[in-house]
């Protein structure tokens, strides 16, 4: 069976830290890309980091860059998303996902890190930064 599992969400105050994990199971993660989304409450879908396949390169969604960092351990078939300095915005479900590549660019003056081909979801952790 092919699945992306998340953990390492939860509770934590403004300028803590969390380090999200992505395992999967049923095939190899370092054939992927792997990006990371988030969704807060009534707000679209938006990707904030993403991981290539061949060779590490990272990429970062503005609103995150020098915060967050994305990771893959391939002998354990997980990628990481380290979380530090965060604020109440960066509130949300995150999830993890496979794709072809990384896909960056910018909108409006702001980088941004958007889906390709996604092959599979995570079903998210949630991240709850509150005082």
């Amino acid at each position: 069976q092919v699945q992306l599992v998340e953990s390492g969400g939860g509770l934590v105050q403004p300028g803590g830290s969390l380090r999200l994990s992505c395992t999967a199971s049923g095939f190899t993660l370092d054939e992927y890309a792997i990006p990371w989304f988030r969704q807060a409450p009534g707000k679209e879908r938006e990707g904030v980091a993403c991981i290539s396949r061949s060779n590490g390169d990272t990429y970062y969604a503005d609103s995150v860059k020098g915060r967050f960092t994305i990771s893959r351990d391939n002998a354990k078939n997980t990628a990481y998303l380290q979380m530090d300095n965060l604020k109440p915005e960066d509130t949300a479900v995150y999830y993890c996902a496979t794709d072809i590549i990384c896909a960056w660019t910018v909108i409006a003056g702001e980088g941004v890190v958007l889906p390709s081909q996604i092959g599979s979801w995570g079903q998210g952790t949630q991240v709850t930064v509150s005082s």
